[in-house]
């Protein structure tokens, strides 16, 4: 998809996406200042068992069950085999409390526009209407959202997830709820240029007392022309709704688990199979459809925040890597020794492919990852830009690898 400008932003706070689409580069500034809101690491340790929930944190509220007790959870018995977030109708019964605040676009936009803008807005305003209400009811809703978070709560090491509907009894021997749910979504049209936001909170409350543990407010937003997000039966928007899912659910693990705010350096590197672009350092191409990908891990020496960064040992670093298309991650590896993964399965001819890593780190026999490797880093897990973009906002400044045609 050719796209006039990416941006995936993590927030821990809510800025309207009007205020962005006015100020970009003076609110992105201060989305990244916000955006390394991670859980204490003592109420990591804390919590073992968990439910999630869809919807949002009640101020209070009587829960019952137990551990040992059959209840009726939305995923209790259900195939792991499953796919993620499809389900039957009937499972659960979760009421779905879904803003789509502009579904329509205001009139007063139309000022002292051409005749050639106003029909593309219309045709987006007609186009995204019927596609965002479908996606109220599965890809975006809520219980779609509880289901990626306790397939990946699930991948946490000492973890007991369960995840239920919002009648079904709490164990009483729950340690904390977790309440997540879709907060905020907007649309932001400025002349030939549109951009969707959606905000998903997480809300973490521990049983005993109902002391919240745990807030934040993750956003994915993106932006491109009328024109793309409406052609092709509006296969932006899929893919659009696609990552979003996939980033919101994951980011919300990692703060509340997995990440370590370590000071490291990932960069990809090259192999016998695979040969970097001329002054390219993210991008590459191979002959091979099973290329061997390297990359390169450096750790700050004076890292203030994780002494144990200092002292750890090279070996003890595993890896876990991922492959993405142009709409959804297509292969991954995890726990990877060493530096380097020939890739266990044949990529397509003519094809270009994002890929990245992030490092597991062993603290006190507990795993703890560091950030997933990006270009632009420091642009809150993703990247702003003007030119035109053939990646969707999440994957934008992961490494390229294009596999070449007529190869060997």
């Amino acid at each position: 998809m050719n796209a006039l400008m990416r941006l995936a932003v993590v927030a821990a706070i809510v800025i309207p996406a009007s205020v962005i689409a006015k100020e970009p580069s003076q609110e992105l500034e201060s989305l990244v200042q916000v955006s390394d809101k991670l859980m204490a690491e003592e109420y990591r340790r804390s919590v073992k068992k968990i439910v999630v929930l869809p919807g949002v944190s009640p101020a209070s509220g009587a829960v019952t069950g137990s551990y040992r007790k059959e209840t009726d959870g939305l995923l209790d018995g259900v195939d792991r085999g499953r796919e993620i977030g499809v389900f039957r109708k009937d499972i659960g019964g979760i009421p779905i409390s879904f803003p789509i605040r502009i579904l329509t676009i205001p009139g007063m936009i139309f000022g002292g526009l051409s005749g050639t803008i106003k029909r593309e807005i219309q045709d987006f305003r007609d186009a995204m209407t019927e596609n965002l209400s479908d996606s109220a009811e599965t890809r975006l809703s809520n219980d779609a959202l509880a289901t990626d978070v306790f397939w990946r709560l699930r991948d946490v090491s000492g973890l007991k997830p369960k995840v239920f509907a919002l009648t079904t009894p709490i164990p009483e021997d729950t340690d904390a709820i977790l309440y997540v749910s879709f907060s905020d979504s907007s649309i932001e049209v400025d002349g030939r240029v549109a951009t969707i936001t959606f905000t998903a909170t997480a809300t973490l409350r521990r049983q005993s007392d109902g002391q919240h543990l745990y807030e934040n407010q993750i956003r994915y937003q993106d932006t491109d022309t009328l024109a793309n997000w409406t052609k092709n039966e509006t296969a932006a928007w899929r893919d659009y709704a696609n990552y979003a899912r996939h980033y919101l659910g994951r980011e919300i693990v990692a703060e509340l688990f997995e990440r370590v705010d370590v000071q490291q350096v990932l960069r990809p590197g090259e192999t016998d199979t695979v040969r970097r672009l001329k002054k390219q350092e993210w991008q590459s191409v191979t002959s091979s459809r099973t290329p061997t990908l390297a990359w390169d891990l450096e750790l700050a020496g004076d890292d203030q925040k994780v002494p144990w960064a200092k002292t750890v040992n090279e070996a003890d670093i595993s890896y876990d890597l991922e492959i993405y298309d142009k709409h959804h991650l297509i292969y991954s590896a995890r726990k990877v020794q060493g530096q380097q993964h020939t890739v266990a399965v044949e990529l397509e001819d003519c094809k270009t492919y994002r890929w990245t890593v992030r490092p597991s780190y062993p603290v006190d026999g507990t795993a703890r990852f560091g950030a997933w490797m990006r270009s632009n880093p420091d642009a809150a897990n993703g990247n702003a830009g003007t030119a035109g973009s053939e990646a969707a906002a999440y994957i934008y400044d992961f490494a390229s690898l294009k596999i070449k045609c007529g190869r060997r």
